[in-house]
């Protein structure tokens, strides 16, 4: 991993820039989507959240209802994701997606672009769904993130998408939905970071689960990453900083 071979230099440079505890937990958009999630196991999640503080509780379409429920009163937002995980459903049903979250409660949204359109390079067509649902998510003064999922995109095609998202004006780009071959990686966060306007934020999801990898993306430039292991990372930040959350 990336700290485990570093110089002392290096570690000292990571020193220097390290975020507080509550900057490293609000990086983190606790996800809860794996598709055989339990009610129970949604309740322990959304503890979890609470407990760390994280920037977001990030559920599947049905849960949503139940993690507003479960987080009222604290500062962890609920969001959920739009087009999960293959983004092909068509632009109506990706509005109507996205107005029923809004309407239920989620303060973010995190929506698939269409990848096969990507990859068939019908980019009046990825403009206009993208920008269908980031319309209404700020017509709810609700916030966006648009998923590349760049496992299976070139390099073009992802500075395209990024040229995009700038275009519409969301609120975030984000590498992957942590279901595809691989997730985010230091190229594409890199790549992503430099064709796209500083005032739209960058997530890196998928492979994210460590204190080091955090760290990491920070450095390149993330201001979110989505997380599972949200208590082993925040646990080893106490562990090595002799800080809580």
């Amino acid at each position: 991993m990336w700290l485990s071979h570093q110089s002392k230099a290096q570690k000292k440079d990571t020193l220097m820039t390290q975020p507080t505890a509550l900057e490293l937990s609000k990086m983190l958009d606790h996800s809860l989507l794996n598709p055989t999630l339990t009610e129970a196991q949604l309740v322990e999640g959304c503890a979890v959240a609470r407990e760390f503080n994280a920037a977001t509780a990030m559920v599947l379409p049905y849960f949503l209802p139940m993690s507003v429920d479960l987080l009222a009163g604290s500062s962890v937002v609920p969001s959920t994701v739009i087009g999960f995980p293959h983004g092909s459903n068509t632009t109506t049903i990706k509005v109507a997606e996205a107005k029923e979250a809004l309407v239920a409660g989620a303060v973010e949204l995190d929506m698939v672009v269409n990848i096969s359109k990507v990859r068939n390079h019908d980019w009046s067509y990825v403009q206009a769904d993208i920008k269908a649902v980031n319309d209404i998510t700020h017509a709810h003064k609700a916030k966006l993130k648009v998923i590349f999922e760049n496992a299976y995109l070139s390099d073009d095609e992802k500075i395209q998408l990024c040229e995009l998202c700038a275009a519409v004006n969301v609120d975030w780009v984000k590498t992957s939905t942590g279901y595809a071959p691989t997730g985010a990686t230091e190229a594409d966060i890199i790549l992503m970071r430099k064709h796209t306007p500083a005032h739209i934020q960058i997530k890196a999801a998928g492979g994210v689960r460590t204190l080091d990898a955090v760290l990491r993306m920070r450095e390149l430039g993330c201001s979110r990453v989505g997380a599972t292991a949200t208590k082993a990372i925040m646990d080893e930040f106490r562990t090595r900083f002799g800080a809580t959350p």
